[in-house]
């Protein structure tokens, strides 16, 4: 007997209406399987957590751009002390129906990452993943970063490559490295604008925030931190994974010859999509 489909779950009918411009994509039933279960998929970001922190047991933690919370509930779940700070209201909403999932008390803040009120070294450490790019003034938000951590805390972030080839928000090649006129037009000649979703600012091409890597690392210190590349990191301590064997055989090459540091960092000046970095407040 053909069972009769599934009734969405209320996070489910919150969280979908906000998925609709990716039905482009091939893999979109798994990938809105991961938006609906997203604190399932947070084992590398809690990894990159613990590079930097550990034990995440009693951190006190601030998700600034908390998304729709996937993250924010798995660090509440290993005990972290979580706030999520979140501009969306809609996603504030989702991040609630996410919490109650596990009976967890987490503070849902509504407030842009420019003004947080918040008090000052209120935290150990904050997260800003996938958040950078769409703010009105990064070194804003960098600035309250610092002021609301502690002083030695961290934040972990990432940030977009200007001279990426992949380009992590529409999935195409090249785009980076041409006039933003032109790769505008070819986004929205192969469907891929966001334009009818539900996202209203900073989510063009030409309204987002990439930055090549020196140029951000200035911004960093200006803003009273020392910066971390967590992926060289691995790098030098032998635990950086490719999961292409090609890959593998191309850096053990190198590795032998004592260029491949060099050419990591050739590859994430012109070529990787996305720099994780810890900031550490001077």
């Amino acid at each position: 007997m053909t069972q009769p489909p599934a009734v969405p779950t209320e996070l489910e009918q919150a969280i979908d209406p906000w998925l609709q411009h990716m039905r482009w994509r091939r893999d979109f039933a798994r990938w809105r399987e991961r938006r609906i279960n997203q604190e399932a998929y947070q084992s590398d970001r809690l990894a990159r957590l613990e590079q930097l922190i550990e034990p995440i047991n009693g951190v006190r933690l601030l998700d600034l751009g908390a998304g729709m919370g996937g993250f924010a509930v798995a660090a509440a779940l290993r005990g972290a002390q979580v706030v999520a700070s979140e501009y969306n209201p809609a996603y504030c909403r989702i991040i609630l129906l996410r919490t109650a999932r596990y009976h967890l008390r987490v503070p849902v803040i509504n407030a842009a990452g420019e003004a947080l009120p918040l008090p000052d070294a209120a935290f150990d450490t904050v997260v800003c993943w996938d958040v950078i790019e769409h703010v009105q003034s990064p070194e804003r938000v960098l600035r309250e970063i610092a002021r609301v951590l502690r002083p030695g805390g961290v934040a972990l972030i990432t940030v977009i490559n200007r001279r990426a080839w992949i380009d992590p928000h529409y999935h195409m090649r090249g785009i980076n490295w041409m006039p933003r006129p032109l790769a505008e037009w070819l986004i929205a000649r192969r469907g891929r604008s966001k334009q009818g979703a539900a996202f209203r600012d900073m989510q063009r091409l030409s309204d987002m925030h990439y930055f090549e890597y020196q140029t951000f690392t200035a911004l960093a210190a200006r803003c009273g931190f020392s910066v971390r590349d967590l992926r060289e990191e691995e790098l030098l301590r032998g635990t950086l994974y490719s999961p292409k064997p090609a890959h593998r055989i191309a850096r053990a090459a190198l590795r032998r010859l004592g260029l491949e540091r060099a050419a990591y960092r050739l590859q994430r000046n012109w070529y990787t999509g996305m720099f994780e970095l810890g900031l550490v407040k001077q």
